[in-house]
């Protein structure tokens, strides 16, 4: 039996790289009857398989982890270094130094290999699609491999390679698009719709779900479950900041932008946004290293103007609740949405 047949309960916490998607977190969809996930993205080897224990010893139940693939994209060093210039007088207002643009694989690597020494439920991937090896030796070895994607034709080319699940992502999404850095904008319903007709793997519906209705009409279109990472923001176990969390439960308009990370992802619209999204190149891993500090003193300082604040365009239905009151909510008003349609339907001709 697939995890996602499993499942008690159909809400998938999306892994949300960067510290809200905790241990805690986590484990507390998982034992809901949900299932959690961790980021992998952004931090070391050694402190995944630290979370990845932390998990194991909090809930005894099916979990995932999510894996930042690297990019082979080809950058403008110019057009970060006239960006570095550019940031350089705020940097400086505030008392940093901003970081060495560097690329990188983010341990890309030495995660797999972490993953194949010790398997764990799922493993899901962003930024593209893994290569066939790599999904066959992770299937060996017990672990479901999802793939993450923005196009009708990345789900069929993610069939192609063996992969066990679709989470077909929105443009509503927030934070990071998760498939390849030139997809186009689809928003979920449209989606969801077209790689159901193409693609014959269970999928996963992202981006713009924020309740119970939500859910059922994501599952109504041909999900077998929903993903959901704004609306686990304000919950208790999440590693959100106070900032985070006041600026989610707001009624603030977001917008794609590559301004913090050099990688289109969905923010609250703040000043930095507003000033800096035009001028931003396109560049990931290196904007991200280049903004890195003066995003983490605008945490440390509180400022919301500055902070890169993730949410997808939902975010004022996010609640403050424990993550597993949340995803029993979620499924209840899913029941009830369900419900109250199948009473309408009835009275159609």
């Amino acid at each position: 039996m697939s995890v996602l047949s499993a499942l008690r309960r159909p809400i998938v916490a999306a892994p949300m790289a960067g510290g809200p998607s905790t241990p805690a977190l986590v484990a507390a969809v998982s034992a809901a009857g949900g299932l959690g996930f961790l980021a992998a993205g952004m931090i070391d080897t050694e402190r995944l398989v630290t979370d990845i224990a932390e998990v194991r010893a909090r809930a005894d139940r099916p979990f995932g982890v999510n894996v930042f693939l690297p990019g082979a994209d080809v950058v403008d060093e110019a057009a970060i270094q006239a960006y570095a210039d550019r940031l350089g007088p705020e940097a400086r207002r505030r008392g940093v130094t901003l970081g060495e643009p560097a690329g990188g694989n983010d341990a890309y690597p030495e995660k797999l290999a972490a993953l194949l020494a010790d398997p764990v439920p799922v493993v899901s991937f962003a930024f593209g699609l893994p290569d066939r090896a790599a999904v066959a030796a992770l299937r060996e070895r017990g672990t479901e491999v999802w793939a993450t994607v923005n196009r009708p034709d990345a789900a069929v080319a993610a069939a192609r390679i063996g992969v066990d699940a679709v989470v077909v992502q929105g443009t509503e999404a927030g934070g990071h698009r998760g498939g390849q850095p030139d997809d186009d904008d689809y928003a979920l319903l449209p989606l969801l719709r077209l790689i159901a007709a193409g693609c014959d793997r269970p999928l996963v519906a992202a981006g713009g779900i924020g309740d119970g209705p939500g859910v059922a009409a994501v599952l109504t279109a041909g999900a077998t479950a929903a993903q959901l990472g704004t609306a686990f923001l304000r919950c208790p176990e999440a590693g959100s900041s106070p900032m985070h969390r006041a600026a989610v439960a707001s009624a603030a308009p977001t917008a794609l932008t590559g301004a913090f990370t050099g990688k289109r992802a969905r923010a609250l619209v703040n000043d930095f946004l507003r000033r800096h999204d035009r001028s931003a190149p396109a560049g990931y891993p290196q904007v991200l290293h280049l903004t890195r500090p003066l995003l983490a003193a605008a945490r440390r300082d509180g400022d919301a103007s500055v902070a890169n604040l993730w949410a997808g365009q939902a975010h004022p239905l996010a609640r403050e609740l424990p993550a597993a009151e949340l995803v029993a909510e979620l499924t209840a008003g899913a029941r009830a949405a369900l419900a109250a349609t199948a009473e309408r339907s009835a009275r159609w001709d």
